[in-house]
């Protein structure tokens, strides 16, 4: 029974109530799309003039054909100053390993001229058998890592998007090859499953949530830390099982047989690790990051939260130099001879049929009488750009000794591109390059002392971490 004090506040509580329901329903009234506004975009449109004509155009065409700049690619040409001794275009196919195609392909050269042979390709099936455990187990340990966390906490939420990825950035290259090495191709050669992840990634993906699920409900109930290591050691044990069916299981050592120029025929036996030593011995942790990441400020070193694919290995860190700084490096190193690892946003302006990327390519706003115009900024922070795909730098065209376009050397076969190679022009650059790799002799001591600063973290949800993870 409601007393007189009662009745009062509920009057009190029924009349906000109104209040909230009616200034939400006014709100919502006014950035209503109510038929007065579509009168006005109906009368917008002219459907018996200029108009009607491009219904017509767009609708039966494709918008690359119709927005071509065919000036564009009149002045194109494959012609460059310089050349990095590289030879061969390896194929991804249908997976997001770019990264690690690109680290291997920075790395064939000095096969190549070591043994005199032709043509050499790593087994990049081997390296991703290990990246997919070690980002199992990275996947896992973050879940344990971060149990006491709410569940819609924006960053593990940004780490249960996609657990084992294909993606990832040059510091993943580092540490696989560090840990587990490299080996011929002919060694460990592509299956079904390492050419096309779809399935295998949805598996493993709800394998891991699973086990995430079963972990976090452990944490609820008080189980330590040596309790839940210990699931997740049967946890890996199952993941282990999935890649070995996959991928087939990495050799421990192998007998490498190859003809080279002189009609020499090599036969040795190496294991992983020292096949990369031997072959390579170039130690990958003397390379530097070097970004533009507009959002930021320049002239500082970062690190991005749970930006690797190792649980004991630091987080991806780059120095934030510009766009400019980036041009310096990677045009120094092209001319000594250096392949250089770089990644861009591979979708903008790409003209894929001759292997161009220029700024201007595909005249989308004045086909349609737009104004999209955005900073490089402004691209990063509202999600219109962000790095998708790393390919190497292997030639400068250089005029009155700048830049005018750059060599690249793409991993998606040679039926793609100008036989496997893309021309970028330097505007491109400018506009969708963030990320190149550089050795330190490249780089200014000054620049290289900001290595030892204290970094600034990046959230895991930021554009440059998330790119990869596809």
């Amino acid at each position: 029974m409601l007393t007189t004090r009662n009745r009062a506040a509920a009057l009190i509580v029924f009349v906000m109530a109104l209040s909230i329901f009616a200034s939400g329903a006014i709100a919502g009234k006014k950035g209503e799309l109510d038929k007065g506004l579509i009168e006005q975009l109906q009368k917008s449109f002219d459907p018996d003039g200029r108009d009607r004509a491009m219904i017509n155009a767009v609708s039966n065409n494709d918008l690359k054909d119709l927005s071509l700049d065919r000036e564009s690619i009149n002045s194109h040409d494959n012609i460059y100053t310089f050349k990095v001794d590289a030879k061969g275009i390896t194929n991804q196919k249908s997976t997001g390993r770019c990264w690690l195609f690109a680290g291997l392909n920075v790395m064939r050269p000095a096969v190549m001229k070591k043994y005199n042979i032709t043509e050499f390709e790593f087994s990049e099936n081997h390296l991703f058998f290990w990246d997919k455990l070690e980002k199992a187990n990275m996947f896992l340990e973050t879940i344990i890592e971060t149990s006491d966390r709410d569940i819609d906490d924006r960053e593990l939420q940004a780490i249960l998007k996609d657990p084992v990825p294909d993606g990832g950035w040059w510091n993943y290259v580092v540490s696989l090859i560090d840990k587990y090495g490299a080996v011929p191709k002919s060694v460990s050669t592509e299956t079904k499953h390492s050419s096309g992840t779809r399935r295998l990634n949805g598996i493993l993906g709800g394998m891991m949530r699973h086990d995430a699920a079963k972990l976090r409900e452990m944490a609820a109930g008080d189980a330590p830390v040596d309790e839940l290591r210990a699931a997740k050691k049967d946890m890996l044990a199952d993941v282990y099982r999935i890649l070995a069916m996959h991928f087939g299981v990495p050799p421990e050592k192998f007998v490498w047989r190859v003809e080279n120029k002189d009609d020499e025929i090599i036969d040795e036996e190496f294991t992983p690790n020292s096949f990369y030593k031997d072959a390579v011995g170039v130690d990958l942790r003397e390379y530097v990051t070097v970004m533009d990441h507009p959002a930021y400020e320049y002239g500082k070193f970062y690190r991005l939260n749970f930006c690797r694919n190792f649980f004991d290995e630091e987080d991806m860190g780059f120095i934030n130099l510009g766009v400019d700084g980036m041009k310096e490096l990677a045009e120094r190193a092209v001319l000594d001879g250096d392949p250089v690892w770089f990644a861009a946003d591979i979708g903008k302006e790409n003209y894929g049929e001759e292997g161009i990327l220029k700024v201007g390519i595909y005249d989308y706003d004045a086909l349609f009488g737009l104004d999209r115009e955005l900073t490089k900024k402004q691209m990063v922070t509202y999600r219109h750009s962000t790095p998708n795909h790393a390919m190497v730098f292997v030639g400068i065209d250089r005029k009155d000794d700048k830049p005018v376009k750059w060599l690249v050397e793409n991993s998606w076969g040679t039926k793609n591109g100008d036989k496997g190679y893309w021309a970028m022009y330097d505007d491109w650059f400018t506009r969708y390059v963030y990320t190149v790799i550089v050795h330190k002799r490249h780089v200014p001591k000054k620049t290289l002392k900001l290595l030892d600063t204290e970094p600034e973290r990046l959230p895991a949800w930021d554009p440059m971490r998330s790119a990869f993870d596809e």
